[in-house]
């Protein structure tokens, strides 16, 4: 009963002190008047000089554009089916990627039943195939899309930078990539100049390059093409700035390649060493790691270690990925 007693005490303590560190410390620290200040002083003063005017106007078009790019890809974050079968590269509807994901899930539920395996691991088998492996091989088709895009896109802009420079529109030196580039860059270029050419202003039009392309180069070439369109400046001297920005991420990912493959390595080790030691175990004496999946016992502890192990994956996977 004592111990009861001093254990609600604390508990009743704990909870006091809680709600005075979080309603009643700011008020005492000046934390909150320190916040305001700090706010206070980071608002821009206007600027009122004459002389200052075209160049407000020039920032304020240059901000007002990046905060409209910034929304879009913002509410595009959740991609369509059918958006994603295009990034890919293919020319499949949304009828048939979805035939094709039911067939396999059918085949992947009906083999494990004509097998004997079990209702449960039949449905298990028909979820990753139907659903999980037709977007897995999106994804795997879309990122070596992105690969070869990224490769050809620098000598692409000087291309264009060359064309501007020699006299050519903007709109020739982008035909003249359409025509002579490498896929998937011919493609996409492509795109640019049919959907000019049916009407649309060249800057959205290059900016619609982001749609099909989720890549922060493409984005970066849109916003380039899309100030100038709107604001003016010299677009080859911005153009060969992008090529060079282009050039030093491309530097910067094969370096952090060549430093992050010792933990690939290391992390594809620790992920296939339980799995391989468990099959030759399995070859070398059957009877004896076969309680994993006969003993009931032996199925929870399978079952734990499959979700510790996939935790554990996903977590060096995350370790080892660089965003930049």
């Amino acid at each position: 009963m004592k111990l009861q007693s001093l254990a609600f005490a604390f508990l009743a303590a704990l909870f006091v002190g809680g709600l005075a560190w979080v309603f009643i410390y700011p008020l005492l620290s000046g934390e909150r008047q320190s916040a305001k200040r700090r706010a206070s002083l980071s608002k821009a003063e206007p600027v009122t000089r004459m002389g200052d005017r075209n160049q407000r106007t020039r920032r304020d078009q240059v901000e007002a554009s990046i905060k409209e790019i910034e929304e879009r890809n913002r509410k595009a974050q959740k991609v369509a089916i059918a958006t994603r079968i295009t990034q890919a590269g293919l020319t499949w509807s949304k009828e048939k990627f979805m035939v094709i994901s039911a067939v396999l899930g059918a085949l992947a539920f009906l083999i494990p039943l004509v097998v004997g395996a079990g209702l449960l691991p039949a449905l298990g088998l028909a979820f990753a195939a139907g659903f999980g492996l037709p977007r897995w091989i999106l994804g795997f088709l879309k990122k070596r899309r992105e690969k070869k895009f990224l490769a050809a896109l620098p000598d692409a802009v000087d291309v264009i930078v060359r064309g501007i420079k020699s006299g050519l529109p903007l709109f020739d030196s982008l035909r003249v990539v359409a025509n002579d580039s490498p896929e998937p860059l011919k493609s996409e270029f492509a795109a640019i100049v049919e959907t000019q050419a049916i009407g649309m202003p060249l800057g959205e039009a290059c900016m619609r390059l982001y749609d099909r392309m989720p890549l922060p180069e493409a984005s970066f070439f849109g916003i380039v093409i899309s100030i100038q369109q709107k604001s003016g400046g010299n677009l080859s001297e911005a153009l060969g700035n992008l090529s060079k920005v282009l050039r030093d991420r491309k530097k910067m990912a094969g370096k952090i390649q060549a430093m992050s493959m010792e933990a690939k390595a290391s992390a594809s080790i620790i992920g296939a060493l339980p799995p391989l030691v468990m099959l030759f175990v399995y070859i070398s004496t059957p009877d004896y790691i076969s309680l994993l999946w006969t003993h009931p016992t032996g199925r929870i502890m399978l079952a734990g270690s499959v979700i510790w192990m996939t935790m554990g994956v996903l977590v060096m996977k995350r370790m080892i990925n660089f965003d930049f």
